[in-house]
């Protein structure tokens, strides 16, 4: 596969990426909480188990190729999932002088976003 192949593989998925995580921004969900980012939080933690699960079904049960691959795992959950916006939102939140909701925030996605890493790869290895 040449470089231009992957380029736009990548570019495909991250643009798909990119909407699924606008439009679950401007979802309802967004605005359950009034100082607990939610919305990010549920697109990192789905991202993650999404991930994992591609990543077991990839190795462990089906072949896929890279051009697929590089368009689901690089471009669609590259884009989906927002981990430097997730950074720069505990900043906001330490500098709103929030530091109890920035530390729970921070913990909560990083062990969540472990376990549905886990999770995924599980379930795609059992299918």
């Amino acid at each position: 596969m040449d470089g231009v192949t992957k380029l736009f593989a990548v570019a495909a998925g991250g643009a798909f990426g990119a909407i699924a995580r606008y439009l679950i921004n401007l979802s309802p969900v967004a605005r359950v909480f009034d100082s607990f980012p939610l919305s990010t939080f549920l697109i990192n933690i789905s991202g993650s188990l999404a991930i994992g699960f591609v990543m077991a079904v990839t190795v462990e049960r089906f072949e896929l190729s890279e051009t697929v691959k590089l368009a689901l795992i690089v471009g669609f959950l590259g884009a989906f999932t927002t981990f430097s916006t997730y950074e720069f939102e505990i900043f906001s939140l330490m500098r709103e002088r929030q530091f109890v909701t920035a530390f729970v925030y921070a913990v909560f996605s990083l062990v969540t976003g472990l376990v549905a890493v886990a999770a995924g790869f599980e379930l795609g290895r059992r299918i």
